[in-house]
């Protein structure tokens, strides 16, 4: 059996406050001074990370700039990641529901992107073909405007996560496996509810989220959702994901975090300096276990999709 393969997808964007409303102002970058920490990381594990951008950081020097100098040392790959109220065109009103990208018109969700991957390209000197939708919102016409515009593969489901509360989409039931879907391939975060009740996480969809007594049975391990990411979970529950997961059969991996992550006080994730020590020593942790103690391999976006039935050799 063919060694599981280890995709990680950065979502690089500006800073906001997670808990305010969205805001077109909110466009720092100044995280982006940090990166090189992170990218340090996955240059000691032999990780090329795909760095997910959108239109700030596409168009600012601090982002660009180093981002742009570890692909052209063949460190990282890069996609378009659409944040729609930092994206031009500006035309639609900021709300929670307009934020998810795929539920704009049609026409201004595709300029919007077109614009997205003119900037990476003006910028960091590649068009990308990769695509992870902002708050994994992709639309029921999302597919057909990427293949107009020239992507190949994208990374917006998410297994087990359903979004329809905020007026997002619902992932519950998205494979978690990499598939071809028309021309694109679709290569999903790797999320999943664990422990015996876990089927009934998924016929709960968001309905979960208000179960009487679902705190307990996520303590005792009976049901629990999780993303594999170090952004909110210990390196032991990654690992029993991964592990649980490759027993379901699970062969490919996608392990995301959020690029403000870096910098404290950014995210929910990494509040201090030590925060920032222990977000980092979780990376390399998990790294450490795919690809030695599970004899894992690190893979790419295109790597993983050659492998897809009915993708290209």
């Amino acid at each position: 059996m063919a060694a599981p393969a280890l995709l990680v997808v950065v979502d690089t964007e500006e800073e906001f406050d997670w808990s305010a409303p969205f805001d077109r102002r909110n466009t720092s970058v100044e995280h982006m001074r940090d990166i090189g920490r992170l990218q340090a990381v996955f240059d000691e594990f032999g990780v090329r990370p795909t760095y997910s951008i959108d239109y700030p950081i596409a168009t600012q020097e601090i982002a660009a700039g180093p981002l742009r100098g570890f692909r052209e040392s063949g460190r990282c790959d890069i996609a378009a990641h659409l944040h729609p109220w930092v994206n031009p065109p500006h035309e639609e009103e900021v709300n929670a529901r307009n934020s998810y990208p795929g539920n704009l018109p049609r026409d201004l969700e595709r300029r919007k992107i077109e614009a997205l991957a003119a900037a990476i390209e003006e910028h960091l000197g590649v068009r990308p073909r990769v695509y992870k939708a902002g708050r994994y919102g992709f639309g029921p016409r999302t597919g057909a405007i990427l293949e107009e515009l020239g992507f190949e593969i994208d990374l917006s489901p998410c297994p087990a996560f359903d979004f329809r509360a905020d007026g997002g989409p619902d992932h519950t039931r998205a494979p978690l496996e990499p598939r071809r879907v028309g021309r694109l391939v679709q290569i999903p975060a790797t999320g999943a509810c664990l422990g015996p009740l876990h089927p009934l996480g998924v016929a709960l969809g968001p309905a979960l989220d208000r179960l009487p007594g679902r705190g307990l049975l996520s303590r005792a391990r009976l049901l629990e959702r999780m993303l594999l990411s170090p952004e909110g979970h210990a390196v032991e529950d990654l690992r029993r994901l991964t592990r649980a997961l490759l027993g379901r059969g699970l062969r490919t991996f996608s392990f995301s975090l959020h690029s403000p992550s870096i910098r404290p006080g950014c995210t929910p994730y990494v509040r201090d300096e030590r925060g920032r020590v222990e977000f980092l020593e979780a990376c390399r942790r998990y790294f450490d276990f795919f690809l030695g103690e599970l004899g894992g391999v690190c893979t790419t976006p295109f790597e993983a999709a050659r492998a897809v039935p009915g993708s290209p050799a």
